[in-house]
C-alpha cells in the first residue's frame, strides 16, 4: 500500500462511519470556501493537529505530504499576482520592458492571499478525509451514495493497478540502483528509459496473471462489493 492507503488503516477513526466523516469533510470544505482569511488559517492549523493526532504521525511528516500540492498553487499565485500595464502607477512594484510594465499588480495580491488561505483550508480538508478513509470504506460510501455498480468496479480496478504499478516500478529501480543504474547522469537517463519500457511489459503481466486467475474463480463480470 502507498503511505496515504497506510496512514487510512491506522487512523484512530477508521472505524468510524463513514458517513459521518464525508458530512464533516463537506462541512469543512463549505468552511474553506466562506470563512475569512483569518478563519481559514485557524481552520488549517486545526486541521493539521487533528490530522497529526488522528494519524499518530508528526507535523513535520505531514507538511511533507502538503509539499507537492503547495508547489503547484505556489506557480498559481504567481500568474495570479503579476501583471502588465502601460503605466507603473497601477502596479505595487513593477520594471519596464519594452513599452510595457511589469510586476505587482495590488488587485492581483488581494486574490493571491484570499486564493491561499482558501487553497490551503480546502487542501487540509481534503487530505484529512483521504487519510482518515480507508479504501473499503469508501466502497461503502459510494454504494451508499447510489453510485453505479460499474463505475465502483472501475474505482476499484484503477486503485488495484495503482498499486502494482508502484510495485513493479519500485521493484525495477531497486534492481538497477543495486547494478549502479544510476551513478551518473548518462547511466540514469538510460536506466529510466529501460524502466519505463519494462514497467509497461510488466505491468501487462500482472493484468495476464490476473485475469487468468479470475476466470479460474469463474469470474462473470460483475464483483461483489
Amino acid at each position: 500500500m502507498i503511505g496515504i492507503d497506510k496512514l487510512s488503516y491506522q487512523s484512530r477513526w477508521r472505524d468510524k462511519d463513514p458517513r459521518a466523516k464525508f458530512a464533516l469533510y463537506l462541512l469543512f470544505m463549505a468552511a474553506a470556501m466562506v470563512l475569512s482569511p483569518v478563519w481559514q488559517a485557524v481552520l488549517v492549523v486545526g486541521l493539521a493537529m487533528l490530522s497529526c493526532y488522528l494519524l499518530r504521525i508528526s507535523l513535520l511528516r505531514y507538511l511533507k505530504w502538503l509539499l507537492l500540492p503547495v508547489g503547484f498553487l505556489g506557480l498559481g499565485l504567481i500568474a495570479i499576482v503579476l501583471s502588465a500595464s502601460p503605466q507603473p502607477d497601477s502596479l505595487l512594484w513593477g520594471f519596464q520592458a519594452g513599452q510595457y510594465w511589469f510586476g505587482l499588480d495590488p488587485q492581483g495580491v488581494v486574490m493571491a492571499h484570499q486564493a491561499l488561505w482558501r487553497s490551503l483550508a480546502a487542501l487540509s480538508a481534503t487530505f484529512w478525509f483521504m487519510m482518515n478513509m480507508p479504501f473499503e470504506q469508501m466502497i461503502k460510501l459510494l454504494k451508499f451514495c447510489r453510485v453505479p455498480h460499474l463505475l465502483i468496479e472501475q474505482i476499484l480496478l484503477t486503485w488495484r493497478f495503482i498499486f502494482i504499478f508502484l510495485e513493479e516500478a519500485v521493484a525495477i529501480h531497486h534492481a538497477q540502483s543495486l547494478r549502479f543504474g544510476y551513478s551518473s547522469l548518462r547511466t540514469s537517463y538510460r536506466s529510466l528509459a529501460m524502466l519505463i519500457s519494462m514497467l509497461f511489459s510488466r505491468v501487462m503481466s500482472r493484468y495476464q496473471q490476473m485475469s487468468i486467475a479470475l476466470e479460474l474463480k469463474l469470474y462473470q463480470g460483475d464483483f461483489h462489493l
